[in-house]
């Protein structure tokens, strides 16, 4: 993913959560009050997750786009289920990761692409123990510590 693009939901907290492993990304069907509401940037996606229906087609659950204010009544749900656009081998790939042990669709971001289209990231993740949460805290305290040792020297 190359190219200018603006972030509205960050999921920062999937990266502590999961071990990341393959990544895609997914169009997102929207309704107009939904783009709207997603362009002034006040989503998020913290507790959401995808899951893949018997029908073989991939829904965003649980992520809070707040309504447009200025929709009046054609406005949206907040908390909908929206489904997701992927191409079957992409679907199917995604489905043979969660068919393996302690595999999960987690949403990494929802962001515009350079053509104005709201586009999703999403990984496969495998849940961490609190010990490997531990351990990639200890990581960060070091990375952390060896720049500021960096710095100071030189």
């Amino acid at each position: 993913m190359t190219g200018n693009f603006k972030i509205v939901a960050d999921n920062r907290r999937a990266r502590f959560d999961y071990e990341i492993g393959e990544t895609f990304e997914a169009g997102l069907v929207l309704t107009g009050t939904e783009v709207k509401s997603l362009r002034t940037g006040k989503a998020s996606i913290g507790e959401s997750y995808a899951n893949i229906d018997k029908a073989g087609e991939i829904y965003f659950v649980n992520a809070n786009i707040p309504e447009y204010l200025q929709a009046n009544r054609f406005n949206h749900q907040p908390k909908r289920s929206r489904k997701l656009l992927l191409k079957s081998r992409e679907i199917s790939r995604l489905a043979k990761g969660l068919e393996r042990e302690g595999m999960t669709i987690v949403p990494l971001k929802i962001y515009f692409n350079e053509r104005g289209r709201a586009k999703i990231e999403l990984a496969l993740g495998r849940g961490k123990k609190l010990h490997d949460k531990r351990q990639s805290e200890k990581q960060r305290d070091w990375n952390r510590e060896k720049g500021r040792l960096l710095r100071d020297k030189g």
